[in-house]
């Protein structure tokens, strides 16, 4: 029988659970809500049931091997602990593989979410034949994985990668991770709807003034008819992004960098500004290596760097 892994996307809203084959072929998906509560438990048995319904699905041409989660955490990977997550507090230090493992009976693995999608695109996607790359999601806030050598850089405490938490301007925007002036708040989705807020009283003729309501594609739509305002956001955007990103082309020397997550759809908006700032800040040679480019997998990429990492290809 064909071998198989279950691969979960679990995240602040949606827990997403598919059957991958050592190919990255999604045999069966599932998609559920996350459990709005203050119980681990509640967590985990909708990820037993989303397993369960994958399972039942390939049962009779198929054999489960492990599974893997990819959680919005920083993670433990060996002793399978959660260590803090900020969207889904209930799972802070809980131990995450062992109350899997106790329900399924199966091999089980957890990998910190953006981490998780840089595998994916590594093994599928835009970074695909490299061995050393960079991806950064840009969503609600920014995310990041890192491979080395062909290996998910973790470091000893799990919070390698959290690119988001590069200071760009020291006396900048307070963060919610307790310091001033990370990129996450200057180049996320939720940092677009705070820069026009601030900025809008200096475009008076913007499209974008005096929304109640207001959304980053809100911005992006205003930006491709050539809205000022937005411009500027998405100038801005780009600009402390690519302030990060030479910083780690000079520490890292990577090959290629991915962008993906929700706020890439302004990319030809702020890409520019992004490769303007690596080319000014970094080192020639590792500034003309490193390719800039968009992720390609979208959601699956989480699911998919979970499922190689089952299948034990990492």
């Amino acid at each position: 029988m064909k071998k198989v892994v279950l691969a979960c996307d679990l995240g602040g809203t949606n827990l997403r659970m598919a059957a991958v084959d050592a190919d990255g072929a999604i045999l069966h998906r599932t998609k559920r809500d996350t459990p709005k509560s203050d119980r681990a438990d509640e967590v985990v048995r909708t990820l037993v049931e989303s397993a369960r319904e994958c399972t039942d699905a390939v049962a009779a041409t198929a054999e489960i091997i492990a599974l893997a989660a990819a959680v919005p955490a920083t993670v433990n990977v060996g002793k399978g602990v959660l260590m803090k997550a900020p969207n889904l507090p209930s799972l802070d230090g809980f131990r995450f593989v062992a109350a899997v493992q106790s329900e399924l009976g199966i091999r089980t693995i957890i990998e910190n979410d953006a981490t998780s999608a840089a595998l994916g695109e590594a093994w599928l996607g835009a970074s695909k034949g490299f061995d050393n790359s960079i991806m950064v999601t840009l969503g609600t806030g920014v995310g990041g994985g890192i491979i080395i050598n062909g290996q998910p850089l973790r470091g000893p405490d799990g919070t390698a990668g959290e690119i988001g938490h590069i200071c760009v301007e020291p006396f900048g925007a307070p963060c919610g991770c307790g310091a001033r002036g990370c990129v996450e708040q200057y180049s996320s989705a939720t940092a677009v709807v705070r820069l026009t807020r601030e900025l809008e009283s200096q475009y008076v003729k913007s499209e974008l003034q005096n929304r109640s309501r207001l959304t980053s594609l809100d911005v992006f739509e205003a930006g491709k008819n050539g809205d000022e305002l937005a411009l500027e956001v998405f100038r801005q955007m780009g600009f402390y992004l690519g302030i990060a990103l030479a910083d780690l082309v000079n520490v890292l020397n990577p090959e290629i960098i991915v962008i993906g997550g929700g706020a890439a759809a302004g990319w030809e908006l702020f890409v520019e500004y992004v490769r303007d700032q690596i080319r000014e800040r970094a080192f020639r040679e590792p500034a003309i290596r490193a390719e800039v480019v968009r992720a390609v997998l979208g959601d699956d990429a989480g699911i998919l760097g979970a499922a190689r990492l089952a299948h034990g290809l990492v």
